[in-house]
């Protein structure tokens, strides 16, 4: 096979492998996260509440927004390597309890999987 040949397909299985997030809605994301509110901050101004602010979560590690207190086994997740990528978020989101067993948060998450990706795409935009 060509080079140019073993380039297209590498760029197939490359874009076949990408998270759909690039179709998800953020807007819907925005309308999603209004469950998470209760809790969470996002944005200009955020700060901690019952939940820590989820200012540039993405890409962050588990347990380590100074300032908010972290369930144990958040801040040992993140102590073994946990990093918040979209994969690792929309995982969490489907069940958080299932997800980190025993962790703080009593939310029973986002079973529609739409909602989770568009609601990580709208988390996307304030973790750059």
């Amino acid at each position: 096979m060509r080079r140019s040949s073993w380039s297209a397909v590498f760029l197939v299985l490359m874009l076949m492998t990408q998270p759909a997030l690039a179709q998800a809605d953020a807007e819907n994301g925005k309308e999603v996260f209004k469950s998470c509110r209760a809790c969470h901050q996002v944005g200009d101004g955020a700060k901690n509440g019952i939940g820590p602010s989820l200012n540039g979560i993405l890409g962050r590690k588990a347990g380590t927004i100074n300032g908010f207190n972290y369930s144990d086994v958040n801040k040992q997740a993140g102590e073994k390597g946990l990093v918040w990528t979209e994969e690792k978020m929309l995982d969490y989101l489907k069940d958080p309890a299932a997800f980190m067993p025993g962790n703080k948060m009593t939310f029973a998450g986002v079973k529609d999987e739409a909602d989770r990706r568009d609601l990580v795409a709208y988390l996307k935009q304030f973790s750059k």
